[in-house]
């Protein structure tokens, strides 16, 4: 298993935040089996393209809400760390309260 839940949507509220905002979180390792998908579908296009992050963050997004981590972004990141045998992402993470 790959991720711990494949999802289909973001059940936490907006948080409203920009990708100036998330730029300034500081990135941290996270590990694949411990995300919660917020999507169920992949672009094969964004997994093989090696530039596939040219006008996007290096890292991926994850909202951490009621004690589960959710990736908003960065679904590709984290399947072409898991094809490369890797078991954990970079990734920004926020915390959301209630």
């Amino acid at each position: 298993m790959i991720f711990k839940r494949v999802g289909d949507g973001r059940p936490y509220p907006d948080h409203g935040l920009g990708s100036k905002e998330w730029a300034s979180v500081p990135p941290r390792q996270v590990r694949l089996d411990e995300l919660v998908t917020t999507k169920d579908t992949l672009q094969l296009a964004a997994l093989l393209d090696e530039d596939s992050t040219f006008f996007g963050d290096l890292f991926a997004h994850v909202v951490l809400w009621r004690g589960e981590m959710y990736l908003e972004d960065g679904l590709h990141r984290a399947l072409r760390a898991a094809l490369q045998q890797r078991n954990v992402l970079h990734a920004r993470v926020i915390r959301m309260e209630d």
